[in-house]
C-alpha cells in the first residue's frame, strides 16, 4: 500500500480469535503476564508488550501507527487533549534556563503556557511575527532550545514559512515544534521541512464530529523517547475508547477534508467583496498576504475562514446572535459549521494589547466551515451579516 489514505484505512492491529472486521476497543486498565519473568522483562524494557493503559494499549497503538504513517514520522504518543500534547512537548524537553521562540499568533491556551506557566520554571520566551521570517534569527539566543509554530495560526490564519524555519533549525540546532492541527497530515507534512515534533489536537479535524478529546505528538524515535518517559510518569495519556474513535475517524479524514476545503474556499470567494466586512482571510485566496507561501507548503486551503465585521464587538455579537443554522461554540473541525468570536472566548485570557499584536480585533470572527451544502452555509452567513447591520 503506497497511498497514505489507503494506509489510514487499512492499518489495524491484529485480529483476535473472533476474527472481527472492525478493530475492537481494548477497555482494560492493565494486561496480564504469562509469568513473573515476562513481567520483569517488560518493565525492564527488554521486550515489548502491553503493560498498563496509561502508557501502552492496543487501541492507542493503532492510532499512533496510523498518524505516524500519515505524518512520515517514526513514532508518536497519544494524549488526553491537544493542550496536554503541547504542554508535554515543552515540559519533557525544556529545562530551567532554556529559551523558546514562538510565533506570536498562537491559540490562547498555548500563549498562557508560554507567558504564565513556563516562566515559573525559569524558561523564557520570545514572540516573533509569523509573516516576517527575516526577524526570526534575531530572536534566537545561545540558550534557545525550541521554536514553536502554528501554521496556519489560530485564529488569524497567518502562514509560517516552514522551509525557512527548517533551514534555521539546521543552522542553530534547536527543536522545531509545529502544531499542524489546522492542516491535518493530509494538507501539510511539517516533517518534510525538518520539523522534529508535529502536534495535533485530535479533538478537531481528526475526530471531525465533536465527540471526543485527544492529542498527539509525533516525531523521531530518539526525541519521542523523552516525550514518552515524561508522559509515562505523569499520566496525560489518551483513553483507549477515545483512541478507538479517533482511529476509526481517520478512515474518513481524506473525504472529509476535501469537502471542508471545497466549502471553505467557496465561502471565502462569496464573502471576499462583501461590503460589511473590513477584511477576510483564507490561505488560498489571492488576497491573503501569504497566498503564494500557502500554495507552496499546503495541498489545499483548509477549512478555516476568518473575517472582521465592520462595527467591532457590538456588530460581531449581533452577527452571531442572528445566525440560524450555524453552531456557536469554541470548538472547530466539526462536520457542522461553527462560528467563534476569539476575543471574548478562546483568546479572552490574553490582554487587549496581546490580542491586538496577534491581529485579534474585537470584530474578528472565526468560521470552521463544515460539511453542509455550501448554499446553506453561505445563506446563513449572508443573512446574519444583512440583519446585524
Amino acid at each position: 500500500m503506497k497511498n497514505k489514505n489507503t494506509q489510514a484505512i487499512r492499518t489495524q492491529i491484529g485480529r483476535s480469535t473472533y476474527r472481527e472486521h472492525s478493530t475492537p476497543v481494548y477497555l482494560t486498565s492493565s494486561f496480564t503476564f504469562e509469568n513473573a519473568e515476562q513481567a520483569r522483562a517488560m518493565f525492564a524494557e527488554e521486550m515489548e508488550g502491553n503493560i498498563y493503559s496509561r502508557f501502552t494499549n492496543p487501541s492507542v497503538s493503532e492510532l499512533i501507527e496510523k498518524m505516524a504513517l500519515l505524518e512520515n514520522t517514526e513514532d508518536g504518543f497519544a494524549f488526553a487533549s491537544g493542550m496536554s500534547a503541547i504542554f508535554t512537548s515543552f515540559a519533557a524537553l525544556l529545562r530551567a534556563g532554556d529559551h523558546l521562540v514562538a510565533s506570536r499568533s498562537l491559540f490562547g491556551s498555548t500563549h498562557q503556557i508560554l507567558t504564565r506557566i513556563l516562566p515559573n520554571w525559569q524558561i523564557s520566551h520570545s514572540l516573533v511575527e509569523p509573516g516576517k521570517p527575516e526577524t526570526w534569527e534575531a530572536a534566537l539566543r545561545e540558550n534557545t532550545r525550541m521554536f514553536f509554530i502554528e501554521t496556519p495560526s489560530n485564529p488569524g490564519l497567518d502562514i509560517v514559512d516552514l522551509e525557512y524555519a527548517g533551514k534555521l533549525r539546521q543552522k542553530y540546532n534547536f527543536i522545531l515544534n509545529v502544531d499542524n492541527t489546522f492542516c491535518t497530515p493530509l494538507l501539510q507534512n511539517p516533517a518534510e521541512f525538518g520539523a522534529d515534533l508535529i502536534i495535533h489536537s485530535a479533538t478537531k479535524f481528526l475526530d471531525g464530529q465533536g465527540r471526543v478529546l485527544g492529542g498527539l505528538v509525533l516525531g523521531g524515535k530518539e526525541i519521542m523517547s523523552e516525550i514518552r518517559f515524561f508522559a509515562r510518569q505523569t499520566g496525560p495519556s489518551l483513553s483507549p475508547f477515545n483512541a478507538w474513535v479517533l482511529s476509526k475517524s481517520l478512515e474518513t479524514l481524506d473525504v472529509r477534508m476535501d469537502r471542508h476545503c471545497q466549502n471553505a474556499g467557496q465561502l471565502a470567494e462569496i464573502l471576499e467583496t462583501h461590503s460589511e466586512l473590513a477584511s477576510i482571510r483564507y490561505p488560498f485566496l489571492p488576497s491573503h498576504p501569504q497566498h503564494e507561501l500557502a500554495r507552496r507548503q499546503m495541498r489545499q486551503g483548509g477549512s478555516m475562514v476568518t473575517f472582521i465585521v465592520k462595527g467591532g464587538y457590538e456588530r460581531a455579537v449581533k452577527f452571531m446572535d442572528t445566525l440560524r443554522n450555524t453552531s456557536l461554540t469554541a470548538n472547530l473541525g466539526d462536520t457542522r459549521t461553527i462560528v467563534t468570536h476569539p476575543a471574548s472566548t478562546t483568546h479572552s485570557k490574553l490582554t487587549e494589547a496581546e490580542r491586538l499584536k496577534a491581529g485579534i480585533q474585537p470584530g474578528l470572527i472565526r468560521i470552521s466551515v463544515g460539511l453542509e451544502h455550501i448554499d446553506d452555509i453561505s445563506a446563513d452567513i449572508l443573512q446574519a451579516l444583512k440583519k446585524s447591520g
